[in-house]
This record gives C-alpha cells, sequence and structure tokens, in this order.
C-alpha cells in the first residue's frame, strides 16, 4: 500500500480523513514487510522502530491496521486476536501460518499461533536506519 492512501486512511470510528501519524506510519510499514505465513509480536514491531512499546504499537494497529496484514502482528503468546479470531484463522491457513490445534479444554477450540515456527525476525531486511 502506498503512502498516500495509508495517509489519507481514515481510523476506525473517525469523523473524518486525518494524516497518518509519523509513528503509525511506521508500524504499518514494519507490518507490511512481514512475509506470508510468518508473524510478529507487537513487542517485536516495537523493538524493531527502536520506540514505543507494545501498547502503542496495539493502538496502532487497532486504529489504522485494516489496510496493512494486520493479522501478521500478533500477541506475544500467540493467542488469536478476541473478536477477530475467525478472520484471522482464515489468513493463517491460507498462508500456511504454523498454528498449534487447542486443547480440548480451551473455549471454542481455537487454534494458537506456533510462535516457535512462525515468528519472524526480520532477518535480511533493513530497518530503514
Amino acid at each position: 500500500m502506498s503512502r498516500e492512501s495509508r495517509e489519507s486512511r481514515e481510523p476506525e470510528g473517525g469523523d473524518g480523513i486525518e494524516e497518518l501519524p509519523e509513528y503509525a506510519e511506521r508500524v504499518l510499514e514494519v507490518a507490511e514487510l512481514i512475509p506470508s505465513g510468518r508473524v510478529m509480536t507487537y513487542g517485536d514491531v516495537a523493538e524493531w522502530l527502536e520506540e514505543g512499546g507494545p501498547r502503542q504499537v496495539g493502538r496502532v494497529m487497532a486504529l489504522y491496521g485494516g489496510a496493512v496484514p494486520w493479522w501478521r502482528v500478533v500477541r506475544a503468546d500467540g493467542v488469536l486476536l478476541p473478536g477477530h479470531e475467525l478472520r484471522a484463522l482464515d489468513h493463517y491457513r491460507e498462508e500456511g501460518t504454523p498454528l498449534r490445534e487447542a486443547a480440548r479444554s480451551a473455549e471454542g477450540h481455537v487454534p494458537r499461533i506456533d510462535m516457535a515456527r512462525a515468528r519472524w525476525d526480520g532477518g535480511g531486511q533493513d530497518h530503514g536506519r
């Protein structure tokens, strides 16, 4: 996605078009770098950017992430994003993201991401520094 189209993206629940904050732009750029079938945690993205933390990245993804592969930025425990589990699961299965089947006792029997196999460290990518 081009910077121009992201800048004019209306945030969820917003009343109008606004320019994307610089930090949000950087978070979304990292999300777009994550290869199909791989994931980074919110903390991984913040570490990559050397700015902010998991909560700040999560906030950016909640407000602006709909225009990028949001399902590739995840919780560190591999639990699927509450309220978006089925949509995310469709993406993970389509992309071949490694999953761990849910225990029978798990509510809804929704699998988790196999973080040991799916986590991407950004190897080979320039951080833009």
